[in-house]
């Protein structure tokens, strides 16, 4: 690596190996080489003087791909397509004449996009899957193990350390179903020509505007896309772009929302991330633990969602049937999201399977709480007794600002339930309020809505999860 050029962290930090590989040059180049063959495989299929030999000698250097001749070239004719089109066409001197034959660079730069931007996709998916797997067993795990809810950032009722994973894990099937929206609706462009309107391969087909549709359904096939899209100018919609972006986006909504979490659950001391034995927490503050991945995860997510906007600048921008002011940005726009996105879920999965709970440290929190929360059932058990309900409402009113003016403004404990065992009203003790006070009793339908939700919804989408994603793919 040359310390004197700058790198992308996106490449040299976060991002995968197998993401890095689909967004690399070697991977575009050599996509466009076989969407050079398809093309005149097509042609010849549907009748071009095009030979066998012509076509062999294109598929034998399909993955030999010199680049210093095409760099070499592009600066003499300042375009990078033409100058891979003459670079192959001297490794393939037999073909050099029917390469690129009627096409235009959008045939080999979108179509090149969207198998690549197609297959990065399924690898965020693959990832999610992953993520949830994880999240799966957290959750199954601590099910049943109550814990503080919050609302406002502030004490509220009782939920399970399981549940509350659970909204994690539900925001994530939100993604996986819009990321199948946008694979399900995704096309092809096809071989549409300069204004999309297949004028050049009408020329090549004599007129015939059949074979230009069957040459479109040709090649669209060789690639696995069901189809191509029905109408374009020279280029894809960039609004196809800011629907791959904007899916991503939704992702890091979820992961961010995910890490945020953490990192207040970190600051409470219920639950931190897994925290090597050689790691250094702070620079200065040795004794620091810090949500350091959580941060990472939060920060690569903001990148991801503000390049939404990005793309849907561009796609707004677009003038008639082609202007070129998309290239540049969409050369970093679309394959920093994906990168970044592969950094966060890399960082999800690190995380979620090391998640480590603090059990007494929960549960302190909850009895420091639950005097309040409990009162309902205090005011219930003391009707029970014979005590007016607004009389005793009233009366609980009264201690529970007491109890709480005693704890902030005097740093003393929560007495609440003293005060009320004090009062006559009542007619209880306080070995007898203590009993009322069993965090299980406080937690709702939270067990059994994780397991629910873990059987109704996480598993059927694990079902036919075919887990690919190497354990180098997913260093962090």
């Amino acid at each position: 690596m040359n310390k004197n050029e700058y790198i992308s962290p996106l490449s040299s930090r976060y991002a995968g190996k197998q993401m890095q590989q689909l967004f690399s040059e070697q991977n575009r180049v050599h996509t466009w080489r076989r969407l050079w063959v398809a093309l005149a495989k097509g042609q010849k299929q549907l009748g071009l003087n095009i030979s066998d030999a012509q076509i062999a000698q294109m598929e034998q250097f399909v993955d030999n791909i010199n680049f210093e001749r095409a760099q070499e070239l592009e600066r003499q004719v300042r375009h990078d397509v033409m100058a891979h089109v003459h670079a192959f066409g001297e490794q393939c001197p037999q073909a050099a004449a029917i390469i690129h034959l009627g096409a235009t660079s959008a045939y080999v730069v979108d179509n090149g996009d969207l198998i690549i931007q197609r297959q990065a996709l399924r690898l965020v998916r693959n990832k999610i899957l992953k993520t949830l797997s994880v999240l799966m067993g957290f959750a199954d795990k601590h099910k049943a193990l109550p814990t503080l809810g919050f609302t406002h950032f502030q004490p509220a009722q009782l939920t399970t350390v399981g549940k509350r994973a659970t909204l994690w894990m539900h925001d994530l099937l939100l993604d996986l179903e819009e990321i199948d929206f946008v694979l399900n609706h995704l096309k092809f462009l096809g071989s549409k020509g300069t204004t999309g309107t297949h004028a050049s391969f009408l020329e090549l087909f004599d007129g015939n505007g059949e074979k230009v549709k069957q040459l479109e359904a040709i090649i669209a096939a060789e690639f696995g896309f069901d189809g191509v899209y029905p109408v374009s100018g020279q280029t894809y919609s960039r609004k196809v772009d800011a629907r791959f972006v904007n899916v991503l986006g939704q992702v890091a909504q979820s992961a961010g929302k995910f890490a945020n979490d953490l990192r207040l659950l970190a600051h409470l001391k219920e639950m931190e991330e897994p925290f090597e034995a050689a790691q250094i927490g702070s620079s200065a503050m040795a004794y620091k633990r810090n949500p350091m991945r959580a941060e990472r995860i939060n920060a690569l997510c903001r990148h991801i969602i503000t390049q939404g906007q990005n793309t849907a600048h561009t796609a707004a921008a677009q003038w008639l049937e082609r202007t070129l002011d998309d290239s540049a940005n969409k050369r970093i726009a679309v394959p920093e999201a994906f990168l970044a996105m592969d950094g966060v879920l890399n960082l999800y999965i690190n995380v979620a399977g090391g998640l480590v709970i603090y059990p007494k440290i929960i549960h302190s929190r909850i009895m420091a709480e639950l005097p309040f929360m409990a009162t309902e059932n205090i005011m219930m058990d003391g009707v029970k007794r014979g005590g007016n309900r607004q009389d005793l409402h009233e009366a609980i009113r009264v201690h529970s600002m007491a109890a709480a003016a005693n704890v902030k403004e005097h740093g003393g404990t929560n007495d609440l339930l003293q005060r009320i065992a004090n009062d006559t009203a009542f007619n209880t003790t306080l070995e007898q309020l203590t009993s009322l006070l069993n965090p299980e009793n406080y937690i709702g339908r939270a067990t059994q809505q994780t397991e629910e939700f873990l059987e109704d919804y996480v598993r059927p989408a694990l079902k036919n999860w075919d887990n690919k994603t190497s354990a180098e793919d997913l260093m962090v």
